[in-house]
């Protein structure tokens, strides 16, 4: 099959929505399809208001028309709302195409946290972008439940997986040595520091270890200077974050944004119990597993994540597999004729 799988979010941006698709291309890539990926980086573009590293392709149509044209795939896919999936849309429509299409990020939220733009006129638009998908893959049974009674239809649950061998496990939390020896227990986050992931509530409940971010993003600068005693590392490269997870007793994540939380199984691969919200991502993602614990109250789930053997963690993580994914995927998506 030649499949079309236009993104708006692709290299050198660093986030679940990308991990994601790279992750299922190499495996859709070991089925024998054929796979073109149209990017940002293959258009103009200009950076995102509020969001470097993130660039939005400018007046896309005309390119990725050519570029369709010329690939004359058997499936389309549209993996997001921005740019190039707008394009891509209006494109699948004057042709009379049918194209599958994914709800990775819930921009309403976003939008609502960061410049206060009223979550019903975001959904709104989605509902919109959406209506004439032929399947909407959604990550968590829990988010396509919420999009249904925003009157969303064609849902598919397209649940998500992870490396399990990249993300090793260690029975033992592991020594990093950019950090040398820090006071135990150590709690990390890994994530986009920006609005969405509430990232303060982290960084502002009492702990009696240390605290680790890795990640970069808006609110970087100035949460950096109003939390001096929190080990700040930027973005590291993918082998040297297989350690840093191994080598937290517990990994933190604040998000109740996001539509899954990839770096949840990451962190239980390499057998780190995690801490979070109730919320939709780590409802599924965790679920009953005891492989982390869900609480309103994070200290309170943090303290009793600590508690989690690795073992257990790890076991969850297992539960999950790109290849289960990618197959999925494939059974989803339509030929375009």
């Amino acid at each position: 099959m030649r499949l079309a799988l236009i993104t708006d979010a692709w290299h050198p941006q660093v986030n679940g929505v990308v991990t994601t698709l790279v992750e299922l291309v190499k495996e859709l890539k070991k089925l024998n399809h054929y796979v073109e990926i149209i990017h940002p980086n293959l258009f103009s573009t200009r950076p995102c208001p509020g969001y470097p590293g993130i660039d939005l392709a400018i007046r896309p149509k005309k390119q990725m028309s050519q570029i369709l044209e010329a690939l004359d795939p058997d499936a389309i896919h549209i993996a997001t709302e921005g740019p190039l999936g707008w394009a891509a849309r209006s494109l699948c429509l004057q042709s009379g195409w049918s194209f599958t299409s994914a709800f990775h990020t819930k921009f309403p939220e976003i939008f609502n946290a960061s410049v206060k733009v009223p979550v019903s006129w975001g959904y709104a638009l989605l509902k919109h972008f959406h209506q004439p998908s032929s399947g909407v893959m959604v990550p968590t049974q829990s988010v396509l439940s919420g999009l249904q009674k925003r009157g969303f239809q064609n849902l598919r649950p397209w649940t998500h997986g992870v490396d399990t061998d990249l993300f090793r496990y260690h029975d033992q939390p592991v020594f990093f040595p950019t950090l040398g020896t820090l006071p135990r227990p150590v709690a990390l986050f890994v994530g986009r520091i920006s609005y969405e992931k509430n990232i303060e509530a982290f960084l502002e409940m009492d702990f009696p270890g240390s605290k680790i971010v890795c990640g970069v993003g808006p609110l970087e600068k100035q949460l950096r200077q109003r939390f001096p005693e929190v080990y700040w590392l930027g973005i590291l490269p993918r082998d040297e974050l297989v350690m840093l997870y191994a080598s937290a007793d517990v990994f933190v994540f604040p998000s109740k944004a996001d539509t899954f939380g990839l770096v949840l199984l990451e962190a239980m691969a390499t057998g780190t119990p995690v801490a979070c919200y109730p919320v939709d991502g780590p409802l599924e993602v965790i679920g009953n597993s005891g492989g982390g614990i869900m609480s309103n109250d994070l200290e309170d789930a943090v303290l009793k994540a600590l508690k989690i053997s690795r073992q257990e963690a790890r076991a969850r993580a297992e539960a999950f597999s790109w290849y289960a994914a990618a197959k999925n995927f494939v059974d989803y998506l339509q030929p375009i004729r």
